[in-house]
């Protein structure tokens, strides 16, 4: 890459950052098309970029049954896994795997308790594109928070339809009990619904919409607004293999959420 090239592409990302931190600042969250994303991160090349993230995606078909739903559904297959990113020394580090825990003040229906879920695959969880977009969403929530570590949790998620319905949010709207959520779309495969709703904490107002392109993003500061996605549907009665795939990224300032830290 040549060096006015790459001081161009610098620009532009910072560019970005600044205007997406001012939105995050102003309205408490902020919507990303792929091409965003992939400015944000670094990467002209709107081509290779979905070419390694379509690559990757191909993982979220060996996700694991989540055995902990509560109202007894099968819809929901996913994976998890952590790490701690510190913003000065510029480092990303996994964590030995570990249990999801939330407060029921933050999950009534699932939290309270330890939830274990099988860990991201090594060769997501290695993935240089995985670990660049965790490190640069991290270091923008850093122009926002005053934290200079970010303990940040990973979901790769698989919503099907195949007892009829899927529910990407069962707990319905939500807080998540972190600093900021970021929910990257996958990819949508025969479904319909799922429409993406983000409210002010303390009013009404809010927006919606339904995330249907590849890797559309939102960014949440979680203090600020709530968030919940409808259920979704097959797109005709008789269809099967109908999903919609999602990758989840917490990033909190204060440690992983345990019972021991609240």
């Amino acid at each position: 890459m040549d060096t006015i090239y790459r001081e161009r592409l610098m620009t532009d990302s910072s560019l970005l950052q600044e205007t997406l931190c001012n939105q995050i600042r102003e309205q408490g969250f902020t919507k990303l098309t792929a091409e965003d994303l992939s400015r944000l991160i670094g990467e002209q090349d709107q081509a290779g970029f979905t070419q390694r993230w379509d690559a990757l995606h191909a993982y979220w078909g060996d996700l694991r049954p989540d055995n902990h739903l509560k109202d007894g559904g099968a819809y929901r297959q996913r994976r998890h896994s952590c790490f701690i990113q510190e913003i000065d020394a510029g480092t990303l580090t996994q964590t030995p795997h570990r249990a999801h825990w939330q407060p029921t003040v933050f999950n009534a229906l699932h939290g309270g308790y330890d939830r274990m879920f099988e860990a991201i695959a090594p060769a997501v969880a290695s993935d240089a594109s995985f670990l660049n977009l965790i490190t640069v969403l991290g270091q923008t929530f850093a122009q926002v928070h005053t934290t200079r570590r970010w303990f940040v949790e990973a979901h790769q998620f698989r919503i099907n339809t195949n007892g009829g319905i899927g529910r990407p949010t069962p707990e319905g709207a939500h807080r998540d009990g972190v600093d900021f959520v970021v929910v990257m779309m996958l990819g949508r495969h025969h479904v319909k619904g799922g429409e993406t709703r983000v409210f002010n904490v303390n009013d009404s107002s809010g927006v919606r919409f339904v995330m249907q392109e590849p890797y559309t993003t939102i960014l949440l500061n979680d203090e600020r607004v709530i968030h919940e996605t409808t259920p979704i549907q097959p797109e005709e009665a008789d269809m099967t293999d109908c999903w919609r795939d999602t990758l989840v990224l917490t990033f909190r300032a204060k440690g992983f959420q345990s019972p021991e830290a609240m």
